[in-house]
Protein backbone atom coordinates (compact mmCIF):
# COMPACT_ATOMS: atom_id res chain seq x y z
CA UNK A 1 0.00 0.00 0.00
CA UNK A 2 2.71 2.57 0.67
CA UNK A 3 4.44 1.93 -2.49
CA UNK A 4 1.28 2.88 -4.54
CA UNK A 5 1.38 6.20 -2.47
CA UNK A 6 3.38 9.29 -4.08
CA UNK A 7 5.82 11.18 -2.10
CA UNK A 8 4.09 13.90 -0.71
CA UNK A 9 1.38 11.58 0.92
CA UNK A 10 3.91 8.75 2.01
CA UNK A 11 6.22 11.67 3.89
CA UNK A 12 2.92 13.47 5.20
CA UNK A 13 2.30 9.97 6.51
CA UNK A 14 5.93 9.36 8.24
CA UNK A 15 5.71 12.63 10.16
CA UNK A 16 2.49 12.53 11.19
CA UNK A 17 3.41 8.97 12.71
CA UNK A 18 6.42 10.64 14.03
CA UNK A 19 4.45 13.55 15.92
CA UNK A 20 1.81 10.90 17.07
CA UNK A 21 4.45 9.32 18.68
CA UNK A 22 6.35 12.32 19.46
CA UNK A 23 3.36 13.95 21.30
CA UNK A 24 2.71 10.47 22.76
CA UNK A 25 6.28 10.33 24.74
CA UNK A 26 6.45 14.24 24.86
CA UNK A 27 2.56 13.99 26.94
CA UNK A 28 3.45 11.03 28.87
CA UNK A 29 7.45 13.28 30.35
CA UNK A 30 5.25 15.88 30.67
CA UNK A 31 2.48 14.57 32.42
CA UNK A 32 5.23 12.83 35.24
CA UNK A 33 7.15 16.21 35.55
CA UNK A 34 4.14 18.44 36.34
CA UNK A 35 3.40 15.59 38.45
CA UNK A 36 6.53 15.31 40.33
CA UNK A 37 6.53 19.18 40.00
CA UNK A 38 2.76 19.19 41.97
CA UNK A 39 3.66 16.70 44.39
CA UNK A 40 7.62 18.57 45.17
CA UNK A 41 5.17 22.05 45.57
CA UNK A 42 2.82 20.53 48.07
CA UNK A 43 5.88 18.88 50.01
CA UNK A 44 7.20 21.95 50.67
CA UNK A 45 4.72 23.92 51.90
CA UNK A 46 3.57 21.40 54.12
CA UNK A 47 7.45 21.25 55.29
CA UNK A 48 7.10 25.71 55.26
CA UNK A 49 3.92 24.59 57.67
CA UNK A 50 5.59 22.30 59.89
CA UNK A 51 8.48 24.35 60.63
CA UNK A 52 6.26 27.18 61.09
CA UNK A 53 4.66 25.01 63.72
CA UNK A 54 7.20 23.71 65.51
CA UNK A 55 8.89 27.34 66.00
CA UNK A 56 5.77 28.03 67.57
CA UNK A 57 5.48 25.30 70.00
CA UNK A 58 9.54 25.75 70.74
CA UNK A 59 8.35 29.38 71.49
CA UNK A 60 5.97 28.46 73.59
CA UNK A 61 7.66 26.25 75.34
CA UNK A 62 10.63 28.49 76.19
CA UNK A 63 9.46 31.71 76.82
CA UNK A 64 5.52 31.34 77.35
CA UNK A 65 5.52 28.23 79.93
CA UNK A 66 7.70 29.66 82.06
CA UNK A 67 5.99 32.79 82.29
CA UNK A 68 2.29 31.30 82.75
CA UNK A 69 3.30 27.74 84.73
CA UNK A 70 3.06 29.50 87.81
CA UNK A 71 -0.31 30.37 87.65
CA UNK A 72 -1.61 26.79 87.20
CA UNK A 73 -2.05 26.75 90.90
CA UNK A 74 -3.37 30.01 91.46
CA UNK A 75 -6.02 30.16 88.61
CA UNK A 76 -9.15 28.71 88.57
CA UNK A 77 -9.34 28.14 85.11
CA UNK A 78 -6.22 26.31 83.23
CA UNK A 79 -4.57 28.14 81.09
CA UNK A 80 -3.97 26.55 77.49
CA UNK A 81 -1.67 29.53 76.52
CA UNK A 82 1.14 27.41 78.86
CA UNK A 83 0.52 24.00 76.29
CA UNK A 84 2.74 24.16 73.13
CA UNK A 85 0.33 22.57 71.23
CA UNK A 86 -2.52 24.94 71.93
CA UNK A 87 -0.01 28.00 70.13
CA UNK A 88 0.47 25.69 67.18
CA UNK A 89 -2.84 25.36 66.67
CA UNK A 90 -4.49 28.65 67.50
CA UNK A 91 -1.66 30.20 65.22
CA UNK A 92 -2.29 27.79 62.43
CA UNK A 93 -6.19 28.61 62.98
CA UNK A 94 -5.50 31.86 61.89
CA UNK A 95 -3.67 31.04 58.95
CA UNK A 96 -6.84 29.17 58.06
CA UNK A 97 -8.80 32.24 57.95
CA UNK A 98 -7.24 33.15 54.75
CA UNK A 99 -9.45 31.72 51.59
CA UNK A 100 -5.57 29.85 50.10
CA UNK A 101 -5.19 28.00 53.37
CA UNK A 102 -8.82 27.30 54.41
CA UNK A 103 -8.63 23.66 53.61
CA UNK A 104 -4.92 22.99 55.42
CA UNK A 105 -5.30 20.99 58.57
CA UNK A 106 -3.27 20.67 61.23
CA UNK A 107 -3.56 18.62 64.22
CA UNK A 108 -1.16 16.95 67.31
CA UNK A 109 -2.45 13.43 67.03
CA UNK A 110 -2.11 11.86 70.45
CA UNK A 111 -3.15 8.10 71.25
CA UNK A 112 -4.16 9.36 74.78
CA UNK A 113 -4.71 12.91 74.70
CA UNK A 114 -6.07 15.60 77.44
CA UNK A 115 -7.92 17.14 75.02
CA UNK A 116 -10.39 14.49 72.89
CA UNK A 117 -9.67 17.13 70.16
CA UNK A 118 -6.49 15.72 69.56
CA UNK A 119 -6.69 11.89 69.84
CA UNK A 120 -5.79 10.26 67.28
CA UNK A 121 -8.15 8.63 64.61
CA UNK A 122 -7.24 5.27 62.95
CA UNK A 123 -5.22 6.16 60.02
CA UNK A 124 -3.06 8.27 62.77
CA UNK A 125 -2.72 5.50 64.89
CA UNK A 126 -0.92 3.98 61.86
CA UNK A 127 1.48 6.47 61.56
CA UNK A 128 2.12 6.28 64.99
CA UNK A 129 2.89 2.53 65.15
CA UNK A 130 5.07 2.91 61.92
CA UNK A 131 6.75 5.33 64.25
CA UNK A 132 7.26 2.97 66.91
CA UNK A 133 8.51 -0.29 64.71
CA UNK A 134 10.64 2.44 63.02
CA UNK A 135 13.17 4.02 65.44
CA UNK A 136 15.20 5.80 62.24
CA UNK A 137 12.14 7.34 60.98
CA UNK A 138 12.01 10.83 61.44
CA UNK A 139 9.06 11.90 59.12
CA UNK A 140 6.43 10.64 56.44
CA UNK A 141 5.52 12.36 53.87
CA UNK A 142 2.54 10.77 51.29
CA UNK A 143 -0.88 11.18 49.99
CA UNK A 144 -4.21 10.14 51.80
CA UNK A 145 -8.08 10.23 50.54
CA UNK A 146 -10.20 11.48 53.48
CA UNK A 147 -13.74 11.93 53.02
CA UNK A 148 -13.03 11.17 49.13
CA UNK A 149 -10.48 14.12 49.01
CA UNK A 150 -7.10 13.49 48.21
CA UNK A 151 -4.49 15.02 50.69
CA UNK A 152 -0.61 15.39 50.98
CA UNK A 153 0.09 14.84 54.84
CA UNK A 154 3.40 15.82 56.40
CA UNK A 155 3.84 13.53 59.79
CA UNK A 156 6.66 13.49 62.70
CA UNK A 157 6.48 11.93 65.97
CA UNK A 158 5.62 13.04 69.11
CA UNK A 159 7.93 12.51 71.61
CA UNK A 160 8.35 13.94 75.13
CA UNK A 161 11.65 14.63 75.82
CA UNK A 162 11.30 17.58 78.32
CA UNK A 163 10.65 16.55 82.52
CA UNK A 164 8.29 19.35 82.87
CA UNK A 165 5.66 18.20 80.53
CA UNK A 166 5.08 15.21 82.82
CA UNK A 167 3.81 17.66 85.72
CA UNK A 168 0.56 17.38 83.84
CA UNK A 169 0.79 14.05 82.28
CA UNK A 170 1.94 11.68 84.72
CA UNK A 171 -0.19 10.89 87.59
CA UNK A 172 -3.47 13.11 87.90
CA UNK A 173 -2.16 13.30 91.79
CA UNK A 174 0.51 15.92 90.87
CA UNK A 175 -1.09 17.11 87.96
CA UNK A 176 -2.19 20.64 88.57
CA UNK A 177 -6.01 21.30 89.87
CA UNK A 178 -7.27 23.70 86.75
CA UNK A 179 -5.96 20.94 84.17
CA UNK A 180 -8.13 18.29 86.61
CA UNK A 181 -11.01 20.58 86.28
CA UNK A 182 -10.84 21.46 82.78
CA UNK A 183 -10.21 18.10 81.41
CA UNK A 184 -11.07 15.48 83.84
CA UNK A 185 -8.64 12.84 85.50
CA UNK A 186 -9.54 9.84 82.72
CA UNK A 187 -6.80 10.70 79.92
CA UNK A 188 -3.86 12.41 79.58
CA UNK A 189 -1.86 10.80 81.93
CA UNK A 190 0.63 7.75 82.15
CA UNK A 191 2.88 9.19 79.42
CA UNK A 192 6.93 8.84 79.80
CA UNK A 193 9.84 10.44 78.40
CA UNK A 194 11.05 9.36 74.79
CA UNK A 195 7.72 7.78 74.18
CA UNK A 196 6.27 8.31 71.15
CA UNK A 197 2.88 9.66 71.56
CA UNK A 198 1.59 10.77 68.75
CA UNK A 199 2.17 12.60 65.50
CA UNK A 200 2.09 15.99 64.65
CA UNK A 201 0.71 15.79 61.25
CA UNK A 202 -0.62 18.39 58.63
CA UNK A 203 -2.71 17.94 55.84
CA UNK A 204 -2.45 19.91 52.53
CA UNK A 205 -5.34 19.56 49.98
CA UNK A 206 -3.79 18.43 46.82
CA UNK A 207 -6.59 18.37 44.43
CA UNK A 208 -6.17 21.93 43.31
CA UNK A 209 -2.51 21.56 42.80
CA UNK A 210 -2.73 18.97 40.70
CA UNK A 211 -5.68 19.91 38.67
CA UNK A 212 -3.66 23.31 38.10
CA UNK A 213 -0.76 20.79 36.85
CA UNK A 214 -2.91 18.73 34.37
CA UNK A 215 -4.30 22.22 33.37
CA UNK A 216 -0.44 23.55 32.36
CA UNK A 217 0.26 19.90 31.30
CA UNK A 218 -2.43 20.31 28.56
CA UNK A 219 -1.62 23.56 27.91
CA UNK A 220 1.96 22.86 27.25
CA UNK A 221 0.84 19.78 25.37
CA UNK A 222 -1.26 21.76 22.51
CA UNK A 223 1.24 23.97 22.32
CA UNK A 224 3.56 20.94 21.08
CA UNK A 225 0.37 19.80 19.10
CA UNK A 226 0.05 23.05 16.82
CA UNK A 227 3.83 23.40 16.75
CA UNK A 228 3.86 19.62 15.79
CA UNK A 229 1.63 20.76 13.34
CA UNK A 230 3.18 24.19 12.00
CA UNK A 231 6.44 22.11 11.20
CA UNK A 232 4.71 19.45 9.07
CA UNK A 233 3.00 22.03 7.05
CA UNK A 234 6.00 24.27 6.45
CA UNK A 235 8.15 21.27 5.88
CA UNK A 236 5.37 19.52 3.43
CA UNK A 237 5.24 22.75 1.90
CA UNK A 238 9.31 23.32 1.39
CA UNK A 239 9.26 19.47 0.26
CA UNK A 240 7.14 20.40 -2.64
CA UNK A 241 8.72 24.03 -3.37
CA UNK A 242 11.86 22.52 -3.28
CA UNK A 243 11.90 18.48 -4.08
CA UNK A 244 8.68 17.34 -5.71
CA UNK A 245 7.80 20.37 -8.06
CA UNK A 246 11.48 20.25 -9.35
CA UNK A 247 10.78 16.54 -10.17
CA UNK A 248 7.73 16.65 -10.97
CA UNK A 249 9.10 18.49 -14.87
CA UNK A 250 12.07 15.16 -14.70
CA UNK A 251 9.66 12.26 -14.26
CA UNK A 252 7.70 13.48 -17.28
CA UNK A 253 10.34 13.76 -19.35
CA UNK A 254 11.57 10.34 -18.57
CA UNK A 255 7.98 8.90 -19.16
CA UNK A 256 8.02 10.84 -22.43
CA UNK A 257 11.46 9.50 -23.40
CA UNK A 258 10.68 6.34 -22.59
CA UNK A 259 7.55 6.19 -24.72
CA UNK A 260 9.10 8.22 -27.42
CA UNK A 261 6.57 11.16 -27.33
CA UNK A 262 9.02 13.98 -26.98
CA UNK A 263 7.69 16.91 -29.22
CA UNK A 264 9.06 17.28 -32.09
CA UNK A 265 10.78 20.61 -31.86
CA UNK A 266 12.83 21.36 -28.70
CA UNK A 267 11.52 24.89 -27.89
CA UNK A 268 7.75 23.94 -27.99
CA UNK A 269 8.50 21.12 -25.15
CA UNK A 270 6.91 22.57 -21.65
CA UNK A 271 8.87 20.33 -19.46
CA UNK A 272 12.20 21.70 -20.62
CA UNK A 273 11.58 24.93 -19.90
CA UNK A 274 10.85 24.09 -16.54
CA UNK A 275 13.42 21.71 -16.37
CA UNK A 276 15.55 25.19 -17.54
CA UNK A 277 14.34 26.74 -14.03
CA UNK A 278 15.34 23.85 -11.86
CA UNK A 279 18.94 23.57 -13.66
CA UNK A 280 19.68 26.91 -12.82
CA UNK A 281 19.97 25.88 -8.87
CA UNK A 282 23.01 24.97 -7.62
CA UNK A 283 21.68 22.27 -5.26
CA UNK A 284 21.76 18.31 -5.99
CA UNK A 285 18.79 19.17 -7.80
CA UNK A 286 19.93 21.67 -9.97
CA UNK A 287 22.90 19.08 -10.84
CA UNK A 288 20.34 16.51 -11.88
CA UNK A 289 18.43 18.46 -14.14
CA UNK A 290 21.38 19.75 -15.53
CA UNK A 291 22.17 15.94 -16.16
CA UNK A 292 18.33 15.48 -18.15
CA UNK A 293 18.80 18.63 -20.00
CA UNK A 294 22.08 17.24 -21.66
CA UNK A 295 20.42 13.86 -21.57
CA UNK A 296 17.23 15.50 -23.64
CA UNK A 297 19.56 17.66 -25.76
CA UNK A 298 21.45 14.34 -26.63
CA UNK A 299 18.20 12.93 -28.17
CA UNK A 300 16.82 15.77 -29.54
CA UNK A 301 20.35 15.68 -31.52
CA UNK A 302 20.02 11.97 -32.24
CA UNK A 303 16.75 12.68 -33.46
CA UNK A 304 17.37 15.36 -35.82
CA UNK A 305 20.47 13.75 -37.46
CA UNK A 306 17.97 10.70 -37.56
CA UNK A 307 15.41 12.87 -39.48
CA UNK A 308 18.00 14.26 -41.43
CA UNK A 309 19.21 10.55 -42.59
CA UNK A 310 16.24 10.05 -43.41
CA UNK A 311 15.55 12.71 -45.41
CA UNK A 312 18.77 11.90 -47.70
CA UNK A 313 17.72 8.38 -47.71
CA UNK A 314 14.62 10.00 -49.04
CA UNK A 315 16.00 11.57 -51.66
CA UNK A 316 18.11 8.82 -52.94
CA UNK A 317 14.98 6.85 -53.56
CA UNK A 318 13.34 9.20 -55.23
CA UNK A 319 16.21 9.74 -57.30
CA UNK A 320 16.78 6.06 -58.13
CA UNK A 321 13.28 5.52 -58.83
CA UNK A 322 13.04 8.43 -61.53
CA UNK A 323 16.45 6.74 -62.75
CA UNK A 324 14.57 3.48 -62.66
CA UNK A 325 11.44 4.76 -64.22
CA UNK A 326 13.60 5.96 -67.28
CA UNK A 327 15.34 2.77 -68.18
CA UNK A 328 12.35 1.42 -67.97
CA UNK A 329 10.90 3.57 -70.65
CA UNK A 330 13.81 3.14 -72.86
CA UNK A 331 13.96 -0.61 -72.21
CA UNK A 332 10.00 -0.48 -73.24
CA UNK A 333 10.98 1.82 -76.31
CA UNK A 334 13.08 -0.44 -77.80
CA UNK A 335 11.04 -3.52 -77.01
CA UNK A 336 8.38 -1.47 -79.01
CA UNK A 337 10.88 -0.91 -82.15
CA UNK A 338 12.14 -4.55 -81.91
CA UNK A 339 8.27 -5.31 -82.70
CA UNK A 340 7.57 -2.60 -85.59
CA UNK A 341 10.80 -4.45 -86.93
CA UNK A 342 9.70 -7.77 -86.60
CA UNK A 343 6.37 -6.47 -87.91
CA UNK A 344 7.74 -5.17 -90.80
CA UNK A 345 10.45 -7.79 -91.96
CA UNK A 346 6.90 -10.31 -91.57
CA UNK A 347 5.35 -8.13 -94.10
CA UNK A 348 8.42 -7.90 -96.88
CA UNK A 349 8.35 -11.75 -96.25
CA UNK A 350 4.95 -12.05 -97.29
CA UNK A 351 5.27 -10.20 -100.16
CA UNK A 352 8.38 -12.14 -101.64
CA UNK A 353 6.51 -15.33 -101.38
CA UNK A 354 3.65 -13.89 -103.47
CA UNK A 355 5.80 -12.73 -106.30
CA UNK A 356 7.89 -15.53 -106.20
CA UNK A 357 4.63 -17.39 -106.75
Amino acid sequence: MLSNLKLAPKFTLFLSIVFIIGIIISGVTLSQLTQRRAEADVAYKSRILMQMTDSIRNYTSDQVSPLLTPKLETEKEFLPQTIPTYSAREVFEAIRQKPEYKNYLYKDAVLNPSNPRDLANEFERELVEKFRNESNLEEIDDFTTIEGEKLFYSARPIIIKDQTCLRCHSTPEVAPKSLLKTYGSENGFNWSLNEILGVQIIYVPSQEVFQIARQLSGFAIGIFIAIFAIVILLINFLLKRTVIQPIRPMARLAQKISTDELSADKTTEPDLENLGKVAGNSDELGQLARIFQQMADAIYARNQNFTQQLEELSIKSEEMNIRSSAKTSKIAYFKALQKKAKAIRDRLTEATDIKSS
